[in-house]
């Protein structure tokens, strides 16, 4: 799955992120810390991995695995 970055705390290391039909997702510190990246930009593309819950565990670039 993919999105935009719509909000990120680069104190907290979390955000919102806007999916391709609207859908507001937040991610927690943990989400970001699990990418490996070291911050992220509004409007930024990324890639999102979630749980079965469907909670995101991971956010990262889409070109990245």
């Amino acid at each position: 799955m993919q999105g935009t970055v719509a909000s990120y705390d680069a104190a907290t290391r979390s955000g919102v992120l806007l999916l391709d039909d609207g859908t507001e997702m937040r991610f927690p510190t943990r989400a970001f810390d699990a990418s490996g990246l070291r911050l992220l930009r509004l409007g930024q593309r990324v890639r999102i991995d979630t749980d079965p819950d469907g909670e995101v565990v991971r956010v990262t670039l889409p070109t990245m695995i």
